[in-house]
């Protein structure tokens, strides 16, 4: 497993966790919650554009240094 697979794995578990702590938040309701969902939000899309990046970064060095 080269090291540009476990960043992804990492990027993908980091917005899965963020969309949970999310969801939790949602659910949980209380003063202040729409501040939090929102900051939780821009923070779960920051991580997925980061994930795709490292996708994508993963998908052409396979492809550049295959066989």
């Amino acid at each position: 497993m080269d090291i540009i697979d476990i960043l992804i794995l990492i990027a993908v578990a980091a917005v899965a966790v963020t969309l949970g702590l999310g969801l939790y938040n949602l659910k949980r309701g209380g003063e202040g919650a729409s501040v939090r969902s929102n900051k939780l939000m821009r923070l779960r899309v920051a991580l997925q554009a980061v994930a795709v990046l490292l996708l994508m970064i993963g998908m052409w060095l396979k492809r550049t240094h295959a066989g």
